[in-house]
């Protein structure tokens, strides 16, 4: 198996850009591009992953060189992520580029799915293609971030996402904090909503805004599902979030057997996860989101549950829009301490900071939280 070094080919660029095209569609499988490059170096055929049960992106990149009239004889395959080699919804890709005459392949990363990792490069290398595997590499985990770290780590990658003032507000002292930032800066939001699994809320901003917690500002193909940690179960059955058709997981430490029915009832499910100081117990949460196929889950909460998270270094990332405004006395974006020493502090590491209209975007991630 050989390593290629840092930079990136064209084909794999374009490979990267398709399987970008998969977000909000493939979800809980993996984002991936397939670019298939002829002999004569000419584009044969491109492709990304479709919805679950749909085909891979192997599989489109082979129909479109297909429809276009291109043989793949002797052609070579640029895909981001390993080639699957398991019956699952569809057959195993590395055998259809074998049937194909694919005579090589240059992936970006292993598959990190226990049934996958190194059989399909085994299965290709046994039927004489030669494989490349690194090109594109971080670009591929990034994208498929979530997906790492729930077969990896078996959590979600939990993503907070805060809108506040310069002076790090969230809203004003009377709870008012529509709208801090700007249209644009919602908008963006937005996209970050559509490429997560789900949206963790909590029972106070339920409450208080009867949030939708939806994706509407942008095109999207899936919603992501709606996570509520309710730990007395108050939440009302006519909550906006109760959509039909939505998927709403409720978690609860208290039982309240009539109140879990008329939740239930809505479409809800609810889930019993006692902690302690009658909390839910957030890491069994994350966990058992995982189990569900949860890949990326991003966090709109008040101050309260921000807190709990952080406290417990459930963090990975906090995606911050900051608005040009100063709002004085407020609530803060996390109930943290009070601290007594700098060391105390929850150490970040700056990724990407962007103007987003009026607004900036700034996209930090918890010190020692990396992509798999």
């Amino acid at each position: 198996m050989t390593i290629v070094p840092q930079g990136l080919a064209a084909p794999m660029a374009a490979a990267l850009d398709a399987a970008a095209q998969a977000i909000g569609l493939s979800d809980p499988n993996p984002r991936v591009g397939c670019v298939l490059i002829g002999t004569n170096g000419q584009t044969l055929g491109l492709g990304h992953t479709q919805a679950v049960g749909g085909p891979h992106a192997e599989i489109m990149a082979l129909r479109d060189a297909q429809h276009k009239g291109h043989s793949t004889l002797g052609a070579t395959a640029y895909v981001t992520l390993e080639p699957c080699s398991h019956h699952g919804k569809t057959g195993p890709c590395c055998d259809a580029l074998v049937a194909a005459g694919i005579s090589r392949v240059v992936a970006s990363t292993l598959d990190p799915n226990p049934q996958v990792s190194g059989q399909g490069f085994a299965r290709l290398r046994a039927a004489g293609i030669a494989v490349e595997v690194g090109m594109g590499a971080d670009e591929s985990r990034a994208l498929n971030i979530g997906f790492f770290s729930r077969m990896i780590r078996k959590t979600p990658w939990v993503r907070m996402k805060i809108a506040a003032s310069l002076d790090g507000k969230t809203a004003l002292n009377n709870g008012v904090s529509q709208w801090i930032t700007s249209d644009e800066a919602r908008t963006d939001g937005h996209a970050w909503r559509a490429r997560s699994n789900a949206i963790l809320t909590g029972i106070g901003t339920v409450l208080k805004d009867q949030p939708q917690l939806d994706v509407r500002l942008v095109p999207t193909t899936l919603q992501p599902a709606v996570v509520i940690a309710d730990s007395q179960l108050r939440t009302p059955t006519d909550a906006p979030s109760l959509i039909a058709g939505r998927v709403v997981y409720i978690y609860a430490s208290a039982r309240k057997d009539a109140q879990k029915l008329a939740l239930e009832s809505r479409g809800a499910t609810v889930i019993q996860l006692p902690g302690t100081n009658d909390k839910v117990d957030l890491s069994a949460m994350l966990r058992d989101l995982a189990l569900r196929e949860c890949n990326e889950l991003h966090v709109e909460a008040g101050q309260g549950l921000n807190g709990a998270l952080l406290g417990e270094n459930l963090v990975d990332e906090v995606l911050a829009y900051i608005a040009p405004k100063l709002l004085g006395h407020g609530m803060d974006m996390a109930g943290l301490g009070p601290f007594t020493a700098l060391s105390q502090a929850i150490p970040l590491e700056f990724m990407s900071v962007a103007p987003i209209g009026p607004d900036l975007r700034i996209l930090a991630r918890v010190h020692g939280h990396h992509p798999i």
